[in-house]
């Protein structure tokens, strides 16, 4: 039988992934007529054919249930120096689209204006692993804005790019 005790604790694990620089993302829908969204760190793309997108709001999220209910979302990649954007709609219980300017994307869902990116998604289908789900999304439609750089997440604080750094060539 496996031992299943653990050599490291949630604040232990946590600082370790924090080591993991990041991305970040406002999650947006409509429900019942009215814009819903939710900051979320956990994003990724998932698949190129057919185009697939995921990402991983926890269990507990007050957001999420009205976001999956709406069957699409966009996920909007926050640019550099939006971290006042990801605070507003990380908060539980405010008015989060408070001074938000935004547009329908196609399939209805929020997109957020001045975003690095917009990915415009139907629901595709959605797991519940540990503390968060694993939602997919299956992309509908693609939005970015040349010349702008991620806001990142890394050991606990908001970061940036720099812009005149690059460390060697792309690989294909």
């Amino acid at each position: 039988m496996a031992d299943n005790t653990l050599a490291f604790d949630g604040a232990q694990f946590r600082k370790v992934v924090g080591g993991f620089a990041s991305g970040i993302v406002v999650v947006t829908a409509i429900n019942d007529g009215e814009p819903v969204g939710m900051t979320c760190q956990s994003f990724f793309s998932l698949s190129l054919d057919p185009p697939l997108i995921a990402f991983s709001p926890s269990l507990t999220s007050s957001s999420y249930p009205r976001i999956r209910e709406s069957g699409a979302f966009c996920v909007n990649i926050l640019e550099a120096g939006q971290e006042a954007l990801c605070n507003q709609f990380a908060r539980s219980g405010t008015d989060k689209w408070r001074g938000v300017d935004w547009e329908p994307g196609v399939t209805g869902s929020p997109r957020l204006e001045g975003v690095l990116a917009s990915i415009d998604c139907e629901l595709e289908t959605e797991f519940v692993t540990g503390d968060h789900y694993l939602t997919v999304g299956r992309v509908r439609s693609l939005h970015a804005t040349p010349g702008l750089h991620p806001l990142l997440y890394f050991n606990g604080v908001y970061r940036r790019l720099h812009p005149h750094q690059e460390l060697g060539a792309r690989s294909a």
